[in-house]
């Protein structure tokens, strides 16, 4: 029997395995991560005002592996030998016919003082913090804000930032303390979300100005302290500081000879293959893929990515040739807990629809209707 292992258990991971089930069912597949639950990191954005207690985005796999009949261990990856045929692990090793690497990026903090920063999309524990820090404030300043890997501007994850600045700006007037509070937007780019096309840009810039919210744009980031962020042309004011930093590949992508992108993440080409190792292919946040530069890391584009990958290397397996390529496509809503923006973009189009309350409601839905196959 043919074994595929996929290292990682995120939306790149998963759909993976639901792709190589149905392309291939007698297949013996292995799972490798840490824990056999998934985080949806897209609804963190709504624990700091409640709408979610952050324990009910951590779904148990173990009823979903059971169903795909697929064997899940319980630790992290080491190293890669063999060609890739040996996945090294914290278990012992794990041969492989063909290897799916899923393990996402790593934020990159080497910023001075980034020990002051929450970084927002880290985890549960992260979205309680800034939920529980921002309860105990009587008033002060609140600033967020993102960066990107410098040797690869793409890698970087800025959307969520816009909703948790947008939502705790709704949830302070919701508790009728948002004048008590000053919210500052900071970023080295000189237009934010650019890779959500220049309208959405405009439209996010003018928002923040009609809630009031102080924006520090284009400038390089110096560091943070307790009280305050620092760039090279000024010093502002915050008690507390939500900062994402750009991402890079994880730390036991070192041990192994896979070629890397300038920064840092596994290079793929546009069947999402890794060049010079036969049947080992990468999705999702793990890897640096051809395409524009727009190209968005978030979870869609990365299930795109590994259905790719899953078709490719099931034609790998039966002596094919791999041709499947993955379609560049951003699909995001730009949530504020009440409404949202639309911003949806391709190579052919950019859609930018205002915010309305129906799309906050989509966006819930599709939460609830992407996490109903894993329960």
């Amino acid at each position: 029997m043919e074994r595929v292992t996929i290292v990682g258990a995120g939306f790149a991971a998963l759909t993976a395995v639901r792709a190589l089930r149905r392309l291939k069912p007698d297949l013996h597949i292995t799972v490798v991560s840490r824990r056999a639950e998934l985080v949806y990191y897209p609804g963190l954005i709504w624990v700091p005002s409640g709408l979610r207690t952050g324990d009910d985005l951590v779904i148990d796999l173990r009823g979903f592996f059971d169903r795909m009949k697929v064997k899940h261990v319980a630790a992290e990856a080491t190293g890669l030998r063999d060609g890739g045929r040996v996945l090294e692990t914290t278990e012992g090793p794990i041969e492989n016919h063909g290897l799916i690497i899923a393990s996402g990026g790593r934020f990159i903090k080497k910023l001075p003082g980034i020990g002051h920063a929450i970084v927002p999309c880290e985890g549960v524990a992260a979205a309680k913090a800034i939920r529980d820090r921002v309860r105990a404030m009587e008033g002060g300043s609140i600033a967020m804000g993102f960066a990107s890997n410098p040797k690869e501007q793409s890698s970087m994850r800025g959307g969520p930032v816009f909703e948790f600045l947008f939502g705790m700006d709704n949830q302070l007037r919701a508790e009728k303390r948002r004048d008590k509070f000053e919210l500052h937007f900071f970023t080295p780019a000189p237009r934010p979300g650019n890779r959500l096309g220049p309208k959405a840009v405009d439209g996010l810039l003018a928002e923040m100005k009609r809630r009031g919210i102080s924006t520090h744009l284009g400038h390089k980031l110096k560091g943070f302290s307790e009280t305050a962020v620092a760039t090279e042309a000024e010093e502002f004011p915050a008690d507390l500081i939500l900062f994402m930093p750009g991402m890079t590949g994880n730390a036991w992508l070192d041990s192994t000879e896979l070629p890397r992108s300038p920064g840092g993440l596994l290079q793929a080409d546009a069947q999402c293959r890794v060049p010079g190792f036969e049947r080992v292919y990468v999705a999702g946040d793990s890897g640096s893929f051809p395409g524009p530069d727009w190209m968005p890391k978030q979870g869609h584009m990365a299930d795109l990515q590994a259905r790719a990958a899953s078709r490719n290397l099931v034609a790998e397996l039966k002596g094919q040739t791999p041709k499947a390529g993955f379609r560049v496509e951003l699909i995001c809503i730009v949530d504020t807990n009440s409404s949202g923006m639309l911003v949806a973009r391709n190579e052919k189009y950019n859609l930018v629809m205002p915010s309305l309350r129906i799309f906050h409601w989509l966006k819930r839905f599709f939460e609830w209707m992407y996490l109903h196959r894993y329960r």
